[in-house]
């Protein structure tokens, strides 16, 4: 099953958290798990594990974000960035359904935007990776537009609260993980 917590404490997304075991360290929170706090985002270079972002010598950062690492055992990278856009849905379509509809927002890949007349608004940053133990997904989604690289859009724009948001998606996610956990279990190979 997997296991979700808000944690209650403001503190700088700076690339070290994505890392396995991360949850059970910091918050005893062992296997399968969700975690989401509110803070900036500053990913160090060191800690940028998207080659492109490295090439491109990308900045990855904004003044206030609400983050999620999502840590899984077993599956391989392929089935990360499957759980990666699963997660980019999952946002997509609660803030669709939390503002009826009023938004037009889209996800290319693991990203989401707005498109209105001024065109595309990135509301949202995300990698996956695989460590030596586990599958790890970093998500976060703009609270502000302040200290952003690109052009933003933020929950706030959309007139979201982060943390009611927060605790939506870590249920909405963890369902529908333990939901697709389940269909794995319940048929005979073929």
């Amino acid at each position: 099953m997997m296991q979700k917590l808000f944690i209650d404490k403001k503190f700088k997304y700076d690339g070290s958290q994505l890392r396995p075991l991360y949850a059970y360290e910091n918050f005893k929170i062992l296997g399968d798990s969700i975690v989401s706090w509110i803070g900036p985002c500053d990913v160090a270079f060191d800690h940028m594990i998207d080659v492109e972002d490295k090439i491109e010598n990308a900045k990855i950062c904004g003044d206030l974000m609400l983050h999620f690492i999502i840590e899984f055992f077993g599956p391989d990278l392929t089935a990360g960035v499957t759980v990666q856009r699963l997660m980019a849905s999952i946002i997509k379509d609660n803030i669709q359904d939390m503002t009826d509809y009023k938004f037009k927002l889209f996800r290319q890949g693991d990203d989401i935007y707005l498109f209105n007349e001024s065109g595309h608004q990135k509301l949202s940053i995300s990698i996956a990776s695989r460590s030596s133990v586990s599958t790890m997904i970093h998500f976060a989604v703009n609270i502000i537009n302040d200290g952003t690289p690109v052009k933003t859009t933020s929950l706030t724009d959309l007139g979201l609260k982060a943390n009611d948001f927060a605790i939506k998606i870590m249920n909405d996610f963890s369902k529908e993980y333990d939901s697709i956990v389940i269909a794995t279990k319940k048929v005979i190979p073929l």
